[in-house]
């Protein structure tokens, strides 16, 4: 039984972690414990590493300590496309290792074996297809196309030189400070991607969001079946039932049922609980990002003072 609760626990405690981090500053948070959650993860955390590396190291340390600050925010690099590839391969082999046992199942064919592998391909594909293509860099030899495309309204955007570049801005475009780059409609930069998302790779972002909220809701569904598969093929309510004198009834059954999977599929309920989790996260990142592209806005525009006039100004 301490096994079970231990895991209720951790999942609750994780939840707590996700909320407090993703929407702790929301104004119906303001004043709770989840908001000062929120700040001592984005903040105080790192505000008492930072002081504990001086305190111990000295000036050596700071230095060291924002020199690998700049490396991970103001510089590309591939770590979070790294935990990326090892979340998503982590949970596809534990995933392999504990549930293709049961499969085929009572509820579930064999086919499930081989769609689940390719859901998980095509993530990666598209993954990739992001990562490395072209967001819609503007340069010398493209300038004069961009600012065609997109000419200077003299209300929000107006003529101007990139002066890093040294190349006429185009409007709806960005200087990446850290890829370094102008960028046509630029929207943001993306870390999990190590790229920027921008005129020409906007799309392919789309279809990653969208095909990994679907492949998570297919993990849990398939879990969900899988477990119900097992119950079934074990016969465990006739046992719970006529064995064990519990009355039929969902109310008297529940917890005996829950008891039994925690302790025998514990594996999977972490996973099926982490791939809703995630699953919605996903789903309101994309629900966001659908809302801009209907109504041809960008990211980086909606943070402008004026972006109901952004989105009025450029409709198609």
């Amino acid at each position: 039984m301490e096994v079970q609760w231990l895991l209720v626990c951790h999942g609750l405690v994780t939840l707590l972690v996700i909320v407090s981090f993703l929407c702790g500053n929301w104004p119906i948070f303001q004043g709770t414990f989840i908001q000062r959650i929120h700040i001592f993860l984005t903040f105080g955390a790192y505000d008492y590493f930072r002081r504990f590396v001086v305190l111990v190291f000295g000036p050596k340390g700071t230095g060291a300590l924002a020199s690998l600050e700049y490396y991970c925010c103001d510089r590309p690099n591939p770590i979070l496309q790294i935990i990326y590839l090892g979340i998503i391969g982590g949970t596809s082999y534990i995933l392999v290792k504990s549930s293709f046992s049961y499969i085929p199942g009572y509820y579930l064919g064999e086919v499930h074996r081989y769609t689940s592998i390719l859901a998980v391909a095509v993530g990666i594909l598209l993954f990739l297809v992001t990562s490395f293509s072209d967001p819609g860099t503007v340069n010398i030899e493209n300038v004069s196309q961009y600012l065609a495309a997109y000419p200077y309204d003299n209300i929000i955007f107006f003529e101007k030189d990139c002066s890093t570049c040294k190349i006429p801005r185009p409007a709806r475009s960005k200087h990446c400070s850290v890829c370094n780059r102008c960028v046509a409609r630029f929207d943001h930069h993306c870390g999990w991607m190590n790229n920027c998302i921008g005129e020409k790779n906007t799309r392919y972002f789309m279809a990653f969001l969208l095909w990994h909220f679907l492949l998570c809701v297919y993990g849990v569904i398939a879990i969900l079946f899988l477990l119900a598969g097992r119950l079934k093929e074990l016969q465990v309510i006739h046992i719970l039932t006529v064995y064990y004198g519990i009355a039929n009834s969902f109310r008297s059954l529940a917890p005996h049922v829950v008891q039994w999977l925690l302790s025998s599929y514990n594996t999977q309920i972490l996973i099926m609980a982490f791939l809703a989790i995630v699953s919605l996260l996903l789903s309101g990142f994309f629900g966001y990002h659908a809302k801009l592209c209907i109504t041809n806005t960008t990211t980086n525009e909606s943070f402008f003072p004026s972006d109901g006039i952004v989105s009025c100004l450029w409709m198609d």
